[in-house]
């Protein structure tokens, strides 16, 4: 009898996204690097796809090389260079850019053949903003000021928030949604969940049949789905159980696994039979209102298991069903 095949077999190319999914912070995220690392020795052409523009891809290579994972700077796609190349597609070549964001970014602005800026005139062309740990008001408002001048306006990415080894913290969608209060249009996006940052990394890959693996439903998942990627979320960075169940249509994915070694076993399955879903031995079902879930929960796969059942039956119901109970009853052990 064969064997089933990896997760990872199923396609031609992964991208992966960072933070929460490769690393959390300075740490890796365990079993992370091995994975990575069995890739490699399969073949299995990778790309790092990042919302992040705050760092070069060079600081990226450096800090996966750390964790003994080798690639290099063209393996690297962030979302400053995405939002670079679109505005370069969308402002005359040598325009002026009000760059609200880090030195990495004001490269990649540059290398595009636009004039970085970090003070407006009357020639700015449009303001761009990434995230940068040490923004201050007075950037933010010097882009409110020369939008509401008349320049375009970017943005590298919205994510609310972002996994560190800490905890959660600050992202760009705070950010934006600070200047928002300024402003009354919102800016041109070029990372997850638009789709300029998933072309470009599927453009270097080459792929036909590409698995993109994050952390977020709302841009890793919603942008693999809005770029005709297939996804797999995993459940060790800024979303989790309750949020996967409660995914719209547009958030949701294909495929589910605790991490990234996930993508070395085979695939993760739901099937319907009758009204109950079946995933390994667990299932879930409808008690009138309410989700129950059933099997092997004192195991973790047993666990995930009936989480997928569980989210599938959830969005078959339109998410109208109460999953309260059934959600506590996953993560209370």
């Amino acid at each position: 009898m064969t064997d089933p095949e990896m997760l990872c077999q199923l396609f031609d190319a992964i991208g992966f996204d960072l933070d929460g999914v490769i690393y959390r912070g300075p740490l890796p995220i365990a079993g992370a690097p091995e994975t990575l690392g069995e890739l490699h020795r399969l073949g299995v052409p990778v790309s790092y796809v990042t919302n992040n523009a705050s760092r070069p891809p060079s600081a990226v290579v450096d800090q996966l090389a750390g964790f003994g994972v080798t690639c290099t700077t063209s393996d690297i796609v962030t979302s400053g260079q995405a939002t670079a190349h679109l505005m370069a597609h969308t402002l005359p070549a040598g325009a002026e850019v009000l760059v609200v964001g880090s030195p990495a970014l004001a490269d990649e602005v540059a290398a595009c053949g636009l004039t970085p800026t970090t003070k407006r005139c009357r020639d700015t062309a449009a303001v761009v903003v990434g995230f940068n740990p040490s923004m201050t008001w007075d950037q933010m408002n010097e882009g409110c000021y020369a939008v509401q001048q008349g320049a375009a306006f970017f943005a590298c990415n919205g994510d609310l928030n972002r996994p560190t080894d800490s905890g959660l913290s600050i992202g760009m969608g705070g950010i934006l949604q600070a200047m928002g209060l300024a402003l009354d249009v919102a800016p041109i996006m070029g990372g997850k969940p638009a789709r300029p940052l998933l072309d470009e990394a599927r453009r270097r890959l080459g792929a036909k049949r590409p698995l993109f693996v994050g952390d977020r439903l709302d841009t890793d998942i919603e942008g693999a789905q809005v770029a005709g990627w297939a996804s797999l979320f995993v459940l060790s960075g800024s979303n989790g159980p309750a949020d996967l169940v409660a995914a719209p249509p547009q958030c949701r994915p294909d495929f589910l696994a605790f991490d990234i070694s996930g993508l070395l076993q085979p695939a993760r399955v739901a099937v319907l039979s009758g009204d109950t879903w079946h995933c390994g031995r667990a299932s879930a079902g409808a008690n009138g209102a309410e989700a129950t879930i059933a099997g092997p929960l004192g195991s973790a796969d047993g666990r995930l298991d009936a989480l997928w059942a569980l989210a599938n039956l959830s969005w078959a119901h339109g998410g109208q069903l109460d999953v309260a109970s059934a959600i506590k009853n996953l993560t209370n052990r």
